[in-house]
């Protein structure tokens, strides 16, 4: 979701590599949508997250060599790091790529065995998954606090049994993935199945999180939580 998907989100053009100031917006729904979009960086981010993943893979299948993988992932990485400086655009991005794979090769070079590439993702996708989960357990649930901060009163939302209700849903849906992730991997990863490994690292990446975005953009369509009623600065 991008600000130009949005009525009423025409700005000025912000500068080359600069964040477009946010658009306004009349309901709670919208502008969830929005900021979700640009935290996760649209298809592009998203891509550029999987990409070095998909070269180790490409390569370990052609090569069976655990350095020259590794080397295809890395340089895929900072390919796409030069083409964001050459076009002057925000590396937030495409670090969700870049530093992963340093990560994993750290490890992977370490341990000598290539399942190893994939231990911080499935990490990180189980962490998530934990505190996804807990966080609406506990009825702080985690897209609360996007909403908090897109509304500069990153607690305020709490007080509001209904925002709590939403940003539970929201924040459920968005565990689906980070839990299929890991239920999915972690076995792969223990049988040392690599080439099955980058499969599902493909599989359940972007294209899992878009079907969640989808129900997201579901769910907020059915809202019309005026944004006034919520935006008040606290005292």
């Amino acid at each position: 979701m991008t600000a130009a998907d949005t009525p009423g989100a025409v700005g000025p053009e912000a500068p080359a590599g600069a964040q477009p100031p946010r658009p306004q917006f009349r309901y709670v729904e919208e502008l969830v949508r929005y900021e979700l979009g640009r935290t996760l960086g649209g298809p592009r981010g998203m891509v550029e997250a999987a990409l070095p993943f998909v070269g180790f893979t490409v390569a370990w299948v052609a090569s069976r060599q655990l350095y020259p993988s590794i080397g295809v992932a890395v340089g895929v990485a900072l390919v796409l790091a030069v083409v964001r400086l050459v076009q002057r655009s925000s590396l937030k991005f495409v670090a969700q790529a870049v530093v992963p794979t340093a990560i994993a090769a750290i490890i992977a070079t370490r341990t000598g065995r290539a399942e190893d590439v994939f231990l911080p993702g499935i990490l990180y996708n189980g962490g998530l998954a934990v505190v996804s989960l807990l966080t609406v357990a506990v009825r702080r649930p985690l897209i609360g606090f996007v909403i908090g901060a897109a509304l500069e009163d990153p607690t305020g939302w709490i007080r509001d049994r209904a925002l709590v209700r939403m940003a539970s849903r929201l924040t459920l849906v968005l565990a689906v993935p980070y839990v299929l992730r890991f239920v999915v991997q972690l076995p792969l990863f223990l049988a040392g199945e690599v080439v099955w490994l980058g499969v599902a690292k493909v599989v359940l990446g972007w294209p899992l999180l878009l079907a969640a975005l989808f129900v997201i953009g579901l769910l907020l369509s059915r809202g019309r939580t005026p944004i006034e009623e919520h935006a008040a600065p606290a005292d």
